[in-house]
């Protein structure tokens, strides 16, 4: 994970940097908004913590460019502002937290950590949806069809899901399979006294 540190007071730049280092994170600093902007878009970083009052361009005016280019990054602002009218113009332009100065060590790493946390999910969601994307599956179909089998504790056929979800047989039966192939589903064959056997399908509880 790497961090970018944006403030204008020297010792708060070096307190926090050397901060995340401690705890195993890479971090750069900025001197203001412009030059945390150069850096923002000249490197990768997970998360970006920015000072509100800084001289060329403020906190305010910094997570209102960012916002233009990438609405997803966390960005995590320090002020001595306490006032709710300052929380609200900062929550507009899109700013993610919020942490009072004088900074508390442990208060600014426990926010790092929860926004890591939050990347870190955005990620597996993401490499999911790209997967699902490949191989032409629809993660809300997909998520229909298991609820079903889930909230039914009896082997159910094709036409039997179809009818219930609201999706045509072929469709129902393709996922059926991907989601044989995952594991999370089994296929029950069920014998008649009269034609081929039934083939029929349950969530696998393991």
């Amino acid at each position: 994970m790497k961090i970018l540190i944006v403030d204008d007071d020297e010792s708060l730049r070096t307190m926090m940097k050397t901060l995340c280092e401690k705890d195993g994170l890479k971090a750069d600093t900025a001197v203001d908004g412009r030059d945390g902007l150069y850096l923002f878009n000249k490197h990768h970083y997970d998360i970006l913590i920015v000072d509100y009052h800084m001289p060329i361009m403020d906190g305010l005016e910094f997570v209102r460019q960012i916002r233009y280019e990438n609405q997803q990054i966390p960005i995590l602002v320090l002020t001595e502002d306490d006032r709710q009218e300052t929380a609200d113009r900062f929550i507009k332009e899109g700013a993610t937290d919020f942490s009072l100065k004088p900074i508390k060590a442990l208060d600014i790493i426990s926010r790092i950590h929860l926004h890591i946390q939050i990347v870190n999910m955005r990620q597996r969601l993401k490499v999911e949806e790209d997967v699902y994307t490949a191989k032409g599956i629809s993660k809300g179909t997909l998520d229909s069809i298991a609820a079903y089998l889930q909230d039914h504790h009896t082997p159910k056929s094709v036409d039997e899901i179809s009818s219930s979800v609201g999706l045509a047989y072929p469709t129902v039966y393709r996922y059926l399979m991907h989601l044989l192939e995952e594991g999370k589903v089994k296929q029950v064959v069920r014998h008649q006294k009269i034609g081929r056997p039934k083939k029929l399908y349950e969530w696998y509880t393991h």
